[in-house]
C-alpha cells in the first residue's frame, strides 16, 4: 500500500510541477511576444487558459490526497463520541458521492457527448474534458488510501486515524 501511495503522490506531483513549468514558459513567451514583438500569440492565449484548468483540477485532487482541502470545521470540532464518527462518515460519504456523480460519472458524460473543437488548438474538446474523471479517479484513490491507513493504524493500536 505505501508503494502505491508514493507512486500516486510521485504521478500527481509531476503533473503539478508539469503543468505549473508549462504556465510560466509559456505565459513568459506570451508576455513577450504581446509587449516586445506586438503580435500576440493566440496559441498560447488558449493553451494557456486549459493548463490553468487542468493544474487546478490536478491540484485539487492533491489536496484531496494530502487531507489538505477546503473544510468547514465549526461542527465537527465541536462534536464528540458517536456523533463525530457519525458525522465524518457522513461527510465522506457525501463528498465520495459528490466526486463519483460529478466528477466521474459527469466528465465521463460530457467527454462523450462533446462534438467540438478549441477554437485556436483544434483539439477536440473531449480529449480535454477527459481531466475532470481522471481528477476523480484521483480524489476517490486518495480517500480510500486514507482509509485504509486509518484502518489499519486502528488495527494497531495507533489511534491518530493517519494524520500525523
Amino acid at each position: 500500500m505505501k508503494t502505491f501511495e508514493k507512486i500516486l503522490d510521485a504521478v500527481m506531483r509531476f503533473l503539478m510541477a508539469f503543468s505549473m513549468f508549462i504556465l510560466v514558459a509559456f505565459g513568459t513567451w506570451q508576455i513577450f511576444s504581446r509587449w516586445v514583438l506586438k503580435d500576440p500569440s493566440t496559441f498560447t492565449d488558449e493553451l494557456l487558459r486549459y493548463v490553468l484548468i487542468i493544474a487546478g483540477m490536478i491540484g485539487s485532487a492533491y489536496c484531496f490526497y494530502r487531507d489538505e482541502h477546503l473544510a468547514l470545521t465549526l461542527v465537527t470540532d465541536k462534536a464528540r463520541g458517536v456523533f463525530k464518527t457519525v458525522l465524518n462518515i457522513f461527510i465522506e460519504a457525501c463528498i465520495l458521492f459528490f466526486v463519483v456523480y460529478v466528477f466521474i460519472y459527469g466528465g465521463i458524460k460530457l467527454s462523450s457527448t462533446a462534438t467540438n473543437v478549441s477554437s485556436v488548438m483544434r483539439i477536440p474538446m473531449k480529449t480535454l474534458y477527459l481531466i475532470e474523471p481522471l481528477c476523480g479517479v484521483m480524489i476517490i484513490l486518495a480517500r480510500l488510501l486514507r482509509y485504509a491507513q486509518a484502518f489499519f493504524d486502528k488495527k494497531n493500536g495507533n489511534g491518530n486515524g493517519g494524520n500525523s
